[in-house]
């Protein structure tokens, strides 16, 4: 895969190797039986929220996938080419790299050597349910359907499990700087550089160039004043597009009956709760990605030298169809290596394998399911054991008073005495690991007797108070868990501590705080920017750094609506905030200071302009003042659109929940989603029905209890009806 993406278009340009064939036209007729095999309703509630209520977990499935269609039914239709490896077909040569990024991991050989032997027979039964429900609604809306891209199967929806997991814990991120012009890290040669690093490690996950973190909170008796347990769920994500939270109710009379939040395409929630418990996650960044420099024969590009052997690399033909002009037809093919290492680049400057945790492994939905179904907190600890998706932290709390967080990943087990932050030396096979950290053997707290837990995208060493956190002497640098703290793991912790007992206002409080913690890594970045030497200055602009000096150092750390230092403040932080995500090194605080000043003076007149007046939520017609800011517990991640003298919320809160069980076991849940059950239809009423609550920050009763729905549901119906 010698620079790829050059070498791709280069040929798309100027070749054109082959003439693609058409794909098998999807039979609509032949699909419109599908809804006579399941008995299912759907009933939804006054903010078109689906609750779907099935006979059997099949029947359930089967109406999961239907209401979701309804509701994003172009997310769903667009991701199937891009989980198969052929949405340059459709869309054209700039889909062609991740076309080959799926065929050269092996994504798809994987599934058609496991997917029949390796999932259970119920898992198999409900994949099956929730295709036959997509498919169902491509044969009633055909024109709405790319007919040559259905039907889509059981093995579709598992690629999208497999592919979506290698992003969340920063995947692309270890791939892509093996595209820079020169390599961009040492060999590790062992314990004498063990502790050299030759460039930042990317600490948190960025898709689409908007950071995805989160948090969890946890806390239960005797810290509760009420004697309940409590969990916030709020996972960040973006406010729009396919990693968006979608929100639905799943029930059958065969004990499952779970709610919460999913991205469309997903056939099992992946933040909720239940009547007896409930988990939320957080993106966590182990070291899971692993990079061999292979030493190659000079005389033979194909052969490898590997414990003083030569070995041959495998070689695969991988054919790529290709839309070309938007309407020409071509298949390229090209040439995917692999070693025993795993699947190989070779660039100018050298020929690298990539092992990564996950390889090879098809059970993600299952272990997702598996979770939805679970009744107590064994059941729900089994689940994990599976241990079938690589990262991810949890928090979970139950009504019997359980809680717990495990920093959940599929750790290598790997050789003591290198730098695995480094490139490896790949003619060694002690260096290609092949087993994992067992599940209870990772960090975890269960029932801390501080009573709280909070999980900020930090590391897994504080979590909670300083006695209950697990130890992290306990562990091999070799593990690679993250180190790093964040604003909001700082701030949270700094809060839960300070309190003797924690009430439900407390509680909710502590999620919707808006401050920036005085021993946060912002803070520090704050200062060098209100401190920052402006004696090389000469221009008539000098006092308006000065001015923007004063104001940073003089600022609250609040980003309420009517805070005047926040515009300021989180535009200087913001750079470095989302350069630490990404591993790059941060701007100077000082150029930072003037850029944010030039540009609040160009697009508002002055520097201390109301926060309120330039953080804003827009949705359609509604473009209302909203608080919070960058890796705040009130997360608010915004952009400038084009055009726009004002920031958008485009990332950070979007659906979440606060649950909580008294002390007696009783449920309760409020919670909000950031517009509105109906994701892409400007047309609904439920388009953006959500989305003032969302920004005064109430919470409202998902309904989860069918007694209290009973009197606000809109519309009961089978799919089809």
């Amino acid at each position: 895969m010698k620079n790829f993406s050059m070498k791709l278009l280069v040929i798309l340009s100027i070749f054109g190797l082959a003439l693609a064939g058409c794909a098998e036209k999807f039979n609509p007729s032949e699909t419109l039986s599908l809804a006579d095999k399941y008995n299912v309703v759907i009933e939804r509630d006054h903010l078109g929220v689906p609750h779907i209520i099935g006979e059997r977990d099949v029947d359930a499935a089967f109406g999961f996938a239907y209401a979701q269609a309804e509701d994003s039914w172009k997310i769903i239709h667009d991701s199937v080419p891009f989980y198969r490896g052929t949405n340059a077909a459709i869309n054209g040569k700039e889909a062609a790299t991740v076309d080959f990024l799926v065929q050269w991991l092996g994504i798809w050989d994987t599934i058609e050597s496991d997917y029949e032997t390796q999932l259970k027979p119920e898992t198999h039964a409900w994949i099956d349910a929730f295709v036959d429900g997509i498919n169902y609604y491509a044969a009633l809306h055909p024109e709405q359907t790319d007919q040559s891209v259905f039907p889509i199967t059981g093995q579709d929806v598992v690629a999208g499990y497999m592919l979506r997991h290698l992003l969340f814990y920063g995947f692309d991120a270890s791939l892509m700087e093996l595209f820079e012009p020169k390599r961009q890290r040492a060999i590790s040669r062992g314990p004498a550089d063990r502790d050299h690093q030759a460039r930042p490690i990317a600490e948190g996950v960025t898709i689409g160039d908007l950071p995805v973190g989160s948090n969890a909170i946890a806390v239960a008796a005797p810290f509760t004043v009420d004697g309940a347990t409590r969990l916030a769920i709020n996972s960040h994500q973006p406010t729009t597009g396919p990693v968006a939270w979608y929100e639905a109710h799943i029930q059958s009379n065969e004990g499952l009956d779970v709610m919460g939040g999913l991205f469309p395409s997903s056939a099992t929630i992946g933040v909720g709760f239940t009547k007896n418990l409930g988990w939320g996650a957080t993106v966590n960044k182990p070291d899971l990605v692993d990079i061999y420099v292979l030493d190659m024969d000079p005389n033979d590009p194909m052969r490898y030298k590997l414990d003083g052997q030569w070995r041959t690399l495998e070689a695969k033909d991988i054919h790529i169809e290709v839309k070309l002009f938007g309407f020409l037809p071509w298949t390229v093919t090209q040439v995917g290596l692999k070693s025993v290492h795993g699947p190989v680049i070779q660039n100018d400057h050298g020929t690298y394998a990539v092992r990564y945790a996950g390889m090879g492994e098809v059970r993600q939905l299952e272990q997702w399911l598996a979770m939805n179904k679970a009744q107590n907190f064994d059941q729900w600890r089994d689940a994990l054991r599976m241990q079938a998706f690589a990262s991810f932290n949890f928090v979970y709390a139950d009504r019997e008073g359980n809680t717990m967080f495990v920093h959940n990943s599929l750790t290598p087990k790997r050789l003591p005495s290198y730098d695995w932050t480094q490139y490896l030396p790949g003619d060694d096979s002690r260096l290609i690991w092949k087993n994992y950290m067992a599940f209870d053997d990772l960090p975890q707290v269960i029932n801390p007797t501080s009573g709280y837990l909070h999980s900020a995208n930090q590391t897994p060493f504080r979590v909670s108070a300083e006695a209950d956190n697990p130890n992290k002497d306990d562990y091999r640098i070799e593990d690679g868990f993250p180190t790093r703290m964040t604003n909001r793991a700082d701030r949270g912790l700094e809060l839960l501590a300070a309190l003797d007992s924690i009430s439900e206002q407390q509680f909710y409080d502590i999620k919707h705080d808006k401050k920036y913690s005085v021993n946060s890594r912002a803070y520090a970045y704050l200062q060098k920017a209100a401190s920052a030497d402006l004696s090389d200055i000469k221009s008539d602009t000098l006092h308006n750094y000065q001015a923007a000096q004063g104001l940073i150092a003089n600022w609250d750390l609040s980003t309420d609506i009517n805070n005047r230092g926040a515009a300021l403040s989180a535009c200087v932080l913001g750079g470095e905030w989302l350069s630490e995500q990404k591993g790059d090194s941060a701007p100077k605080a000082l150029d930072e200071l003037i850029r944010c000043t030039d540009l609040l003076i160009e697009t508002t007149g002055h520097i201390d302009p109301l926060w309120g007046d330039v953080n804003r939520h827009v949705r359609g017609d509604l473009n209302i003042p909203v608080a919070g800011g960058p890796d705040t517990l009130r997360a608010i991640y915004s952009r400038r659109m084009e055009g726009d003298k004002f920031l958008t919320n485009v990332a950070g809160d979007g659906l979440y929940y606060q649950v909580s069980w008294d002390a007696q076991g009783e449920l309760k849940v409020r919670g909000v989603h950031q517009y509105g059950s109906a994701t892409l239809d400007e047309n609904s009423p439920h388009y953006a029905d959500q989305a003032e609550d969302y920004a005064n920050e109430i919470l409202h009763d998902p309904l989860f209890d069918s007694s209290l729905r009973k009197s606000k549901i809109e519309r009961r119906y089978r799919p089809g009806e």
